[in-house]
């Protein structure tokens, strides 16, 4: 697998915009970790709750009938209240007619330690209107124990990244992956690696070049990320 069979590109824009406008092409699927409300300036949480949801309402309505939406999401807590983003993805997945594959969790930190503002664990969620994974065979752990290196602190690890990128590769006809929200692009450097092309839409210019060149090596360890 190389980054040289597979292409890559980049767009600095806003990504709600950006798909509301898209066609988006068959064999696409799409990965989205939706900002939280820590980066919207002064947004009440309601208000917050209804533009998470109507984000992943479009990026569940847009993706294709047999591609698969796959979210990674961290929970929050505000005011001692737990936000459950799983639950709110669920809401919208039910509304676009999306059926569930899978509901994996992925530890941020060492599992027996305690966090604070953040839970200790990321929700990764598939969806899909047509596809179905019916061979148990291809089944993967549902709780994977680390989350990997990461780019940049919001930055998606790369054990969460190779997982993805594999299932899609081998369980799913996806072509291209289609990553809104794609920050310093470790999802889709490691889709490129997986034989997949890839599309990042992110609205900081300095994100977006790195997400231009940010690749996947491999090394005697394992794999890396290297920009």
């Amino acid at each position: 697998m190389t980054e040289e069979k597979s292409q890559r590109i980049v767009y600095c824009d806003d990504a709600i915009e950006w798909l509301k406008n898209a066609t988006i092409a068959e064999g696409s699927s799409f990965i989205a970790s939706m900002p939280d409300i820590s980066e919207f300036t002064g947004m009440p949480l309601e208000k917050w709750k209804d533009w998470f949801m109507e984000t992943a309402e479009l990026v569940l309505s847009k993706t294709p009938d047999e591609g698969v939406s796959v979210f990674y999401q961290s929970d929050i807590k505000v005011d001692g209240e737990w936000i459950d983003k799983a639950y709110l993805i669920q809401k919208m997945a039910e509304k676009t007619g999306s059926a569930q594959l899978f509901h994996k969790i992925i530890c941020r930190v060492k599992p027996g330690y305690a966090t604070f503002g953040r839970p200790a664990y990321s929700h990764i969620l598939c969806f899909s209107k047509k596809h179905r994974l019916r061979d148990l065979r291809l089944s993967t752990p549902d709780v994977i124990p680390d989350i990997g290196d990461k780019t940049w602190e919001r930055g998606m690890g790369l054990e969460a990244c190779m997982m993805i990128a594999k299932f899609l590769k081998e369980q799913t006809g996806t072509k291209t992956l289609i990553h809104p929200f794609c920050g310093q692009g470790s999802m889709i450097a490691m889709a490129n690696y997986y034989g997949l092309n890839a599309i990042g839409i992110e609205r900081s210019p300095k994100r977006a070049d790195m997400a231009r060149i940010l690749t996947v090596v491999k090394e005697e360890k394992g794999l890396s990320f290297h920009s």
